[in-house]
């Protein structure tokens, strides 16, 4: 492996530099291994993300050194990288547009990746001639306040699919997130807003947290966490993005959010320590043997 190759993908050239430089010290994982991986995984990666303004987390100096958000499309970023400007969705208010790239190939994903991107978070809508349009899908993000973990976050997950599937949200998909939860997707038919989404996540919420009192907490009020899992709703609002299925994290180790079968979940709701964040050679066995998880889930196939 050599410090810096040009190569051909889908049709563009790309210097890819550092390749054998450590990204992960606890597993030496080079920045080359990082490339495989996300050329491997990406047919249903560039599934997940497609249409989608993409948000990266950037470690240029591996995951034991400083990490940065980047929005804005990189400085020096090739013409030919798909791009959409938005206004900003700052907090503050500043009123800055935004102008995000919208991974839609190869090529594209590799050279965000030699920016050493390890992370990539969409929202849960796609553009449409240029806008923002209703959300297709909706998520549900389960976050375990210590000494709760996965365990607890599986026990929540099955009972969020049954309440989705009493309101006709039957294909749904969980993920663990390859940090310390899990999510719940489900898909939507586009016909109701981010608004609206976000505050039925918010009610179905509330109602779990007065059903089960001791595993469920709706506010982010860090008080009342420890020991129960954040239902968190607002991930579903439109300016918010959620780690996308498939990609990396920029932990320790390089775990992966990682489509699972219910089967799992079932299993690791019941059977405390045995569900667990996965790795990227694992993800990549999975994906061989058992497909494309997340969207035959949101698909019901």
């Amino acid at each position: 492996m050599t410090d810096q190759i040009i190569t051909e993908v889908d049709g563009r050239r790309l210097k890819l530099s550092n390749l054998d430089k450590i990204l992960y010290p606890g597993t030496e994982t080079t920045k080359g291994e990082v490339l495989h991986y996300y050329t491997q995984v990406a047919p249903v990666l560039l599934e997940v993300v497609a249409g989608r303004p993409a948000t990266r987390i950037r470690w240029p100096h591996g995951v034991a050194d400083l990490s940065f958000f980047e929005k804005n499309l990189p400085a020096g970023a090739p013409a030919w990288l798909p791009r959409i400007t938005l206004a900003s969705s700052d907090s503050r208010g500043s009123g800055d547009d935004v102008t995000y790239p919208v991974i839609g190939s190869l090529a594209d994903l590799v050279y965000l990746v030699n920016l050493a991107s390890l992370e990539f978070h969409v929202p849960q809508w796609r553009l449409e001639n240029d806008t923002p349009a209703n959300p297709d899908r909706l998520v549900i993000d389960l976050d375990p306040g210590a000494p709760a973990g996965l365990t607890e976050c599986a026990q929540l997950a099955l009972i969020v699919r049954d309440r989705l599937a009493s309101i006709g949200l039957e294909h749904c998909v969980p993920v663990t997130s390859g940090s310390k939860g899990m999510q719940v997707y489900a898909a939507l038919n586009g016909r109701e807003s981010s608004a609206a989404v976000r505050d039925a996540a918010r009610e179905l919420a509330q109602q779990l947290t007065r059903e089960h009192p001791d595993l469920v907490v709706w506010k982010m009020t860090k008080s009342k966490r420890p020991g129960k899992v954040l239902l968190d709703w607002s991930q579903n609002t439109a300016a918010k993005t959620t780690i996308a299925p498939y990609s990396m994290r920029g932990r320790e180790q390089p775990t992966v959010a990682a489509p699972r079968t219910w089967a799992e979940i079932a299993h690791g709701a019941t059977h405390s320590g045995t569900l667990r964040q996965l790795l990227v050679e694992e993800v990549l066995a999975r994906l061989e043997e058992q497909g494309d998880l997340f969207h035959s889930g949101l698909l019901g196939r």
